[in-house]
């Protein structure tokens, strides 16, 4: 990397790279895993208990809290170096207070795949991990390679993707999610929203499409199937758990075929992207 290459985090803020041996508190389940790709595992003194992955190696990492709400008094008793923070992850109030005593605070805020490869360089430069960071680059670019021609051929789809249930909500189009989707294909509805996590029956605008008893405007309708609202839903399987027993109830909520997905392989960035773009190869039907 060149000397005067910048590494600047999602707010601007300039980093360099580690002195000495970093200690690294991650308060981000997707990035905690990245790290462990990127063979910092030992140098990880703290994570939130929703960084699951890897499993066999994050159980020997000390638990300081959750994502929304981290313990304070934790993270200043393991002394670290670093703190790795999301934008939509992680209250930014907390931040600040773990920033007073946190000498670097690295936020992240990734909206598009292409995003990782910006994760894995910082990271990789921050920490002294250039070859691992470039492995999972060049593992990224085949992984989205490999999607592209998997999908080449087929029609875009209008999706909705569902990721809670009472009340059911989907996701807009500013979002990690729903750019992951639409590089294979999949766009997702609605087409513009004012918030990132909007309700789905505020998108659909208290229509329904089983009964008939109001008709789908133009504007909402799918292309590929006419008077429908969408092609697809996708029942995800984070932050709510939908299973096969949901399948049924929103094919006649939303009137369209739904299928199961698995969130992680959807939401997660950093190291996991790679496999979930693989995934969607997979999942993409035409």
């Amino acid at each position: 990397m060149p000397a005067n290459h910048e590494l600047r985090d999602a707010l601007g803020a300039l980093h360099a790279p580690a002195a000495g041996e970093p200690r690294i508190v991650s308060l981000v389940p997707s990035l905690t895993e990245l790290l462990c790709d990127l063979g910092l595992a030992e140098r990880l003194v703290g994570r939130s208990g929703f960084c699951i992955h890897p499993r066999d190696i994050v159980k020997a990492i000390p638990k300081m809290g959750g994502t929304k709400d981290a313990d304070i008094e934790k993270i200043r008793a393991a002394a670290p170096t670093h703190l790795v923070v999301n934008i939509d992850e992680n209250r930014r109030e907390q931040v600040e207070e773990l920033a007073r005593f946190v000498p670097h605070v690295i936020v992240t805020h990734p909206n598009t795949p292409e995003d990782n490869l910006d994760l894995f360089r910082l990271f990789g430069a921050i920490f002294h991990r250039e070859h691992e960071a470039e492995k999972l680059a060049a593992d990224f670019r085949a992984a989205r390679a490999e999607l592209r021609r998997a999908t080449q051929d087929l029609p875009r789809q209008r999706v909705l993707y569902l990721i809670w249930k009472d009340p059911w909500m989907t996701v807009a189009r500013d979002t990690y999610i729903s750019a992951m989707l639409a590089s294979a294909g999949w766009d997702t509805l609605p087409e513009k929203s004012e918030v990132r996590y909007p309700e789905a029956d505020a998108v659909l605008q208290g229509l329904t499409f089983s009964s008939g008893i109001t008709p789908v405007p133009r504007a909402l309708a799918s292309s590929e199937t006419p008077g429908r609202f969408a092609d697809r839903v996708l029942l995800s399987s984070e932050p709510y758990r939908f299973t096969g027993k949901h399948r049924a109830e929103a094919e006649t909520r939303f009137g369209a075929p739904a299928q199961l997905i698995d969130g992680e392989m959807v939401s997660w960035y950093g190291s996991r992207a790679v496999a979930g773009l693989r995934y969607l190869a997979r999942q993409r039907l035409p």
